[in-house]
């Protein structure tokens, strides 16, 4: 038998070398993997200074040679005088990434692929961000291989550890690129000076190994001091280990510890333990929920000690409590702000401080004395306590500085500790070391959350950046984008090179025979029209309808063919699946594409010729489907109305041309389209409505109003609704496993019971919920012929009760699984609007594929991968809800500023210390606390099975839930999250 071994005689031996791994199978056996690595000497080191890797660097199969990246004269400092590269390790880049990412310096910086790999199993946001900056041109960043050059390979020693290992393999590279350049330097005959390699590392240990070696090396902290803007700049390394260091004592441990990791998954598979996502609520910050499988109802979670250190969005696991600890959910509104006012930042160095404050003791025995009544409110349900967190959804957080934390300090850079109080309430006060105090009062502040330890009240953060004054227009909207991660960088180099170069003079081939026209219909006879709101520039979808020699009618929605610009898998797909939605907000729109395709070549513009993907009906005057058909066409607008100016148009009968009659011929259709639907249990909801009138230059705001739907606006949506019906059906026929779709849970019973209880209680109504048409039933009876404004309301309570909507992939859910609750569909998906969306986007290239235009990209056909897209659309659709809703708010406020104004209301929630009102006026809820109606606060009495605050003493006041009643409208800066938010007193009841 021959032996496979390599003989030790082979000359290039010395190039291979093996790395051996060992896992265990699902049996529980052990494996040993060992792979061979072919050690190279012909990767770059990527300076313009090296003349050696320039004649030896590799070429790809196209003969390119990748262009260097590192600054031929980099920059210098006062310690590295003639330049210098920075090569960080894992800890530097954990402790201090936000300082790479700063414009103000971290130029050529070399990213060892060592340091690579274990940032990429140590934080895979972090790695994505540094992905991202060795994308940026002008950051010089460069990934180095130091694994796979033979120079650099470093084999992991018997007995030393991995970790070990690692940080000698970053040291090694430091060592060769500054004998290399010198190398090179001296060959190639330059009068110039080797730039200095500097490794910079928070590791201890690392440092004064590096330094023994006689390598340049410093901490972050050393190596920042050097900086301009020094104070600025130390203030944005991770705080954790600066207050770790800060430490003399060990402090008193606030909170229990964590359940280890094998405890909770043996648990949890036990039962014994559940897992969620811990919410808290917006009225109580000490109180939070958590909604598992094995409970109806969400496990309250009440208190700091109970909560233990999660923070809303956490993924946590808990114990439920004694059934003799079991509570009700709160009837009071408990505020941070009111409860733990003037806390000094700095008391609790010795750790002293107690997790739970007297005062929040007292707020939460006052609760547990309450009686439990019959109703729904009143009834005690699981309580539970967290044991462990799995996941740490935290992400950049925005606040400001609160001016009571502690004393202001001047001298230089003494650091002093600060609260930074969250514009989130949801979010606890985060503590921050600073050196710049001073200039941050009065400030929007960006911050990252670094640990949150068991000695520690509050969690512990450090600062990123200033985003402006507070109530300034830029602040506040950054602050927004920021606050729901929404993506508002510009596009890259990158993606804008894949935009077509004949830019704004594209135009659809003149000839028929071009290969554009290959498999397009051309429908550029048909009347076509699109419907949208006033100066709405990215078109979508445009319609058209004409009668047919048959009696019945052509419907044809047309479509914007986004996906002939945008391939699968080049720089701007991924872009945009990155951002995954258009975010509109008053006087912005964050765009999921670049300008050029969003609201010029894409876009369905009137009197020019367009790339479209149609779907096409023949539809019965009874608005029953005749045959339905999908093509990739060539349109030609006729006009871009306004939802206002189409129903003028429609109402007007002078107006007898073809188009006008067409979309008659459209509204009619519509109308019996939707009655099918109302009939099969779709959902007739509600959700504040209301357009902020901006000035044209300034943006501005000028006025508040509530938007009027007209029947064009139902037009639209009808037959939006159609076309995403029709292309699920025909994408789930052709891929029954990977075809993205979109569906909408029935609520559990359990969600309604307050409201059902509440309608009961105060209108004698019953609320059935066995279906969706049952509750559609349910809330077509719920009126008052008094008050027309109160269906509405029941109908934006009810709203609150659903589940989210949400993309999925067909192969991941039964068919039963696909409904859609709301519309009352069994299969839906979005398609409508690609210029806008990405799942759209998705649908269109699954669409294609199955009328057999073009093949479908591979990646379509990996579920794993459809499932990846699918929870990033959902995250960033939520997002976008959220930023737009918040957008609203901030020019409400702004457009009342300096306002008084009474307008009606109606109390949609009644706490035993408070009361929400809504305004309908201005689309608004706010919150009236009984110490806003007199000081000192009135006494008062809760009944909580009849939903009515009973205030006594010096002002007498009945307030009961759906009661009208007129508030008094003011703006006034909230002390505590330094927002300008809309006031509401109570006028009359």
């Amino acid at each position: 038998m021959t032996s496979l071994k390599r003989s030790t005689a082979d000359p290039y031996a010395t190039n291979i070398s093996s790395k051996v791994f060992v896992r265990s199978t699902k049996s529980g056996k052990v494996q040993k993997i060992v792979r061979e690595l072919y050690l190279r000497q012909d990767i770059p080191c990527s300076s313009r200074l090296c003349s050696i890797c320039l004649t030896n660097a590799p070429a790809d199969a196209n003969g390119f040679i990748a262009p260097f990246i590192l600054s031929e004269k980099p920059a210098g400092t006062g310690n590295f005088p003639t330049g210098h590269y920075l090569v960080p390790d894992t800890n530097a880049l954990l402790n201090g990434l936000d300082l790479f990412e700063q414009k103000t310096g971290f130029y050529d910086v070399i990213i060892l692929q060592t340091v690579l790999e274990e940032l990429r199993n140590r934080s895979l946001p972090l790695y994505n961000r540094v992905i991202g900056l060795t994308k940026s041109e002008d950051k010089h960043f460069y990934v180095f291989f130091n694994d796979f050059r033979l120079e650099t390979y470093v084999v992991r020693e018997h007995g030393e550890t991995i970790n070990d290992r690692n940080d000698r393999a970053v040291r090694r590279a430091v060592s060769w690129y500054g004998e290399h350049l010198q190398h090179s330097l001296k060959t190639s005959n330059k009068a110039k000076q080797c730039p200095a390699i500097v490794m910079l590392s928070d590791d201890k240990d690392n440092l004064r190994k590096a330094k023994a070696e006689k390598l340049s090396a410093c901490s972050l902290s050393e190596y920042v001091s050097g900086l301009e803007d020094a104070n600025r700049l130390l203030d944005m390394i991770n705080a954790s280990r600066q207050e770790q260091g800060s430490r003399t004592t060990i402090g008193q441990q606030l909170y229990p510890d964590y359940f280890s990791l094998s405890r909770m998954m043996t648990g949890i598979r036990a039962g014994t333990l559940h897992q969620g996502i811990f919410n808290v609520s917006p009225y109580n910050y000490l109180e939070g929920t958590v909604h598992v499988p094995a409970f109806d109802k969400s496990l309250l979670i009440l208190g700091r000690e109970n909560s233990n250190r999660a923070i809303s969005g956490d993924v946590v696991v808990v114990e439920v409590l004694p059934k003799a600890q079991w509570k009700a959910p709160s009837t009071k509104i408990i505020e941070e702000d009111t409860l733990n006012k003037n806390e000094n930042a700095e008391t609790e160095e010795g750790a002293t401080e107690a997790v739970v404050s007297e005062q929040e003791r007292r707020a939460l025995q006052e609760e547990v004395k309450k009686t439990h009544g019959n109703n729904i409110e009143g009834r005690p349900q699981p309580t539970a306590r967290v044991v462990g967190v799995t996941k740490r959804n935290w992400r950049q957080y925005v606040g400001h500085i609160d001016s009571s934390s502690t004393s202001v300090a001047t001298q230089g850079r003494r650091q002093q500790t600060v609260f930074l109080i969250p514009m989130d309430k949801r979010i606890p006060k985060i503590r921050l070391r600073t050196r710049q105090a001073e200039a941050l009062f009065g400030k929007r502040v960006l911050v990252t959350i670094d640990s949150w330890d068991q000695e520690s009240r509050y969690p512990i953060g450090h600062f990123v950046r200033s985003l402006g004054d507070l109530e300034t227009k830029g602040a506040e909207t950054e602050a927004l984008l920021l606050e729901h991660d929404v993506q508002y960088r510009p596009f890259p180099k990158g993606v804008l090179d894949c935009l077509p170069q004949e830019g704004h003079d594209w135009s659809v081939p003149a000839s028929l025979d071009d290969l554009g026209w290959k498999g397009r219909r051309d429908l550029r006879d048909l009347l076509v029209c699109s419907i949208d709101p006033v100066g709405c520039q990215d078109i979508d979808d445009a319609l058209h309808a004409r009668p047919l020699p048959n009696g019945n009618f052509e419907i044809g929605v047309h479509i914007a063919d986004v996906s002939h610009f945008v391939k699968p898998n080049n720089a701007m797909d991924a872009e945009a699946s990155i951002r995954g939605t258009t975010v509109y907000l008053v006087d912005k729109r964050i765009d999921m594409l670049p300008m050029l395709l969003g609201t010029d070549l894409c876009s369905l513009k009137p009197y020019v010729e367009r790339y479209a993907f149609s779907v096409l009906w023949e539809i019965s005057k009874d608005a029953e489907i005749i045959n339905s058909a999908f093509t990739k066409s060539v349109i030609r607008s006729r006009e871009a109305f306004s939802y206002e100016q189409a129903q003028l148009r429609i109402d007007d009968r002078a107006q007898k041309d073809d188009l006008t009659q067409g979309m008659r011929t459209l509204l009619m259709l519509s109308k019996k389209l939707k009655q099918k639907r109302m009939e099969a249990g779709a959902l007739n909801l509600a959700s504040p409505e209301v357009r902020v009138q901006t000035e044209s230059e300034t943006s501005d705001p000028v006025d508040v109003k509530t938007k009027e739907l007209l029947d064009t606006n139902s037009l639209v949506e009808e037959f939006m609704l159609l076309a995403n019906i029709s292309v699920a059906g025909k994408n789930y026929e052709a891929f029954p496993q990977t075809a993205l779709l979109r569906r909408h849970a029935a609520p559990p019973k359990s969600n309604f019971e307050e409201l059902a209880n509440q309608l009961k209680v105060k209108r004698g109504f019953s609320l059935r919920t066995e279906s969706s048409k049952a509750v559609a039933e349910s809330l077509d009876r719920c009126t008052d012929p008094k008050e027309p404004f109160f269906n509405t309301l029941v109908r934006i309570m009810a709203t609150r009760c659903m589940m989210s909507a949400e993309y999925f992939c067909s192969g991941t859910q039964s068919y039963p699984e696909f409904r859609h609750y709301g519309l009352a569909s069994e299969i839906y998906t979005h398609f409508t609007s690609p210029i806008r969306r990405y799942a759209d986007l998705v649908a269109h290239r699954q669409l294609a594929a199955a009328i057999e235009y073009e093949q479908l990209d591979i990646s379509l056909y990996s579920k794993a991968r459809l499932e990846e897209v699918c929870k990033n659309i959902n995250v960033r659709h939520r997002n976008a809800q959220m930023a737009g809703r918040a957008s609203i708010e901030y020019y409400v406020g702004q457009a009342l500023k300096g306002r008084v104004v009474d307008e009606e209301g109606f109390v949609m929630k009644v706490f035993s210390n408070g009361f929400v009102v809504f305004v309908p006026r201005f689309g608004i809820e706010g919150l009236i606390r009984l110490r806003d109606l007199a000081t000192p606060e009135p006494e008062s009495i809760f009944d909580a099975e009849e939903y009515v605050l009973r205030v006594s003493g010096s002002i007498k006041v009945k307030v009961e839930l759906f009661q009208k009643v007129v508030v008094r409208i003011s703006d006034v800066k909230e002390e505590f999250t330094g927002k300008r938010k809309i006031k509401l007193d109570l006028v009359k009841s």
